[in-house]
């Protein structure tokens, strides 16, 4: 399954991971990029990326085509599914993402070509071979490994990382035979200078995707853990972690809000796999559990520092997952202005970087985009994106009235005096 640079290969989903790889792969191949959304195409042609993980002038020089059309991608040597697997609202696995994505590229496979399918989303170990290639021989009445193949390659996009690129990372691979492994092999090592890891299979791919994310799930669990341990103690979690860095062995995670498209989901698939096996995965979902009530104790500790009987006036700056990035995807700060609102608080959000649009459809919260021209009871800043960090603590003290408080869970005002007549906590 030799490829060429007139190979053609089809990119499904054109997000945070989707667009870097078919951009990158547009370098070397024939490639074409397929989005349900049609406003999303119609953007990326006008080369604009809302995402902000493509830059304008990369996205302009780029030979990838767009396409809202699945017909369009008919005859491809290539398909590349890289749209997103979420959770449903008891936190289990929602398929009909990747399941969609499989039945519409299901009709226009070309047997002829013998084409490789391979899934970059984050799944449990089976998935690709277990549900989206019967999924495939059932909707195209072809036969797998004979009509078409399989393949794996776990994404590992960091929305925001100017670093760790896709076209520097090393690229996980993994295919239903020797060819398709080599082929895959060879088309993204074109793509990174990271070269190319060949997995022992499809499911041990799935499975080193899957437990990436569990990890830092649950190293970031125990520090938030100990947090509140050491906040009931008086003693700030910076200050321990300052200390505890100076081992050379000592892993250096932060506590906060964990979110996002992977960590805050991810742990999910592992225990849903691991239930249907028979066992209870205690430590996954434990961890899961602490940084799931992160948002909850964050805003209680603002709460109890807050004037009682009477509703505050608080600002919350930021609502993205992340700092510097605009993806609002399981943002836990939603947590936190929904639990001081519940509190009997006046919560207004303010985030320069999210789409307010997107903020009120996915959470029913409003952007005020003229919120740090008032005063209020408190500041929490949540996300600490560079204009908040770069307003220093004086400027945030400009933002609350005499008596009030300053949050700074997060520390980025750290080593900065509180100014006269406030109030100020950090974790």
């Amino acid at each position: 399954m030799p490829l060429s640079a007139s190979s053609r290969v089809v990119v499904v989903g054109l997000g945070y991971v989707g667009l870097p790889l078919a951009v990158a792969l547009a370098r070397s191949f024939d490639t074409l990029g397929l989005d349900i959304d049609a406003g999303r195409v119609a953007e990326l042609r006008a080369g604009v990326d809302r995402t902000r993980e493509v830059e304008p002038d990369a996205l302009k020089a780029s030979a990838l085509r767009y396409t809202s059309a699945v017909e369009d991608c008919r005859g491809a040597d290539v398909y590349v599914v890289t749209v997103p697997t979420p959770v449903d609202g008891a936190n289990r696995p929602d398929l009909t993402p990747v399941l969609s994505a499989t039945r519409a590229l299901a009709g226009v496979l070309d047997p002829a070509k013998k084409p490789i399918i391979v899934y970059e989303s984050t799944v449990y170990p089976g998935v690709t071979e277990e549900v989206c290639g019967p999924e495939i021989e059932r909707v195209s009445g072809l036969r797998r490994g004979v009509d078409f193949f399989l393949g794996y390659s776990p994404e590992r996009i960091n929305p925001g990382d100017r670093e760790h690129t896709v076209d520097r990372i090393t690229k996980v691979v993994a295919g239903e035979n020797a060819d398709v492994l080599e082929t895959l092999c060879r088309m993204y090592g074109a793509v990174t200078s990271g070269g190319t890891f060949a997995a022992a299979s499809i499911k041990a791919a799935e499975a080193a995707k899957v437990i990436e994310n569990a990890q830092r799930d649950i190293n970031i669990a125990f520090v938030n853990e100990i947090t509140q341990i050491f906040g009931k103690m008086g003693i700030s979690i910076h200050d321990v972690l300052e200390a505890a860095g100076t081992k050379w062995n000592f892993l250096r995670f932060q506590p906060g809000l964990v979110g996002g498209h992977c960590i805050g989901v991810d742990p999910y698939y592992l225990s849903h796999k691991a239930q249907q096996l028979g066992h209870d995965p205690r430590v996954v979902l434990s961890g899961r559990a602490i940084n799931d009530g992160m948002g909850r104790w964050l805003a209680d500790e603002v709460h109890d520092r807050l004037p009682r009987g009477r509703a505050a006036e608080v600002l919350v700056l930021g609502l993205t997952f992340k700092e510097d990035v605009p993806d609002l995807r399981n943002s836990k700060v939603a947590d936190v202005v929904k639990r001081l609102e519940w509190l009997g608080h006046k919560v207004t959000v303010h985030d320069p970087l999210a789409d307010p649009a997107e903020a009120e459809h996915e959470y029913g919260i409003g952007l005020d985009a003229g919120a740090l021209g008032r005063t209020y009871d408190a500041v929490v800043a949540a996300v600490p994106h560079a204009g908040y960090r770069d307003m220093g603590i004086e400027g945030a003290a400009k933002l609350v009235g005499e008596g009030g408080l300053i949050a700074d869970p997060k520390g980025i005002w750290r080593g900065q005096p509180t100014p006269d007549g406030l109030k100020r906590w950090t974790m």
